[in-house]
């Protein structure tokens, strides 16, 4: 994640859970709509499933991007594809 500026006293912006559905697992950023939030790690390898395009990781943000959109930055897979 070196290309992402984190800020230790944000509130806003931290490392969380989630599942992305995406069918490309080469990028290092994804908008909101396809990042669901989940409690812990369990949770999002429980609801993962490649076959369905929804994968586990570790995410940090949302920030907003250059085009207003709010977006996710990939901190890991949990499930390598």
């Amino acid at each position: 994640m070196a290309h992402v500026i984190v800020d230790p006293e944000s509130s806003s912006l931290a490392e969380r859970w989630a599942v992305i559905k995406t069918p490309r697992t080469n990028r290092k950023r994804y908008p909101e709509a396809c990042v669901t939030l989940v409690a812990d790690e369990q949770s999002a390898l429980a609801q993962a499933d490649p076959r369905r395009n929804l994968h586990a990781a570790r995410v940090y943000g949302p920030s907003v991007s250059s085009e207003s959109q709010r977006i996710y930055y990939l901190v890991r897979w949990l499930n390598p594809s």
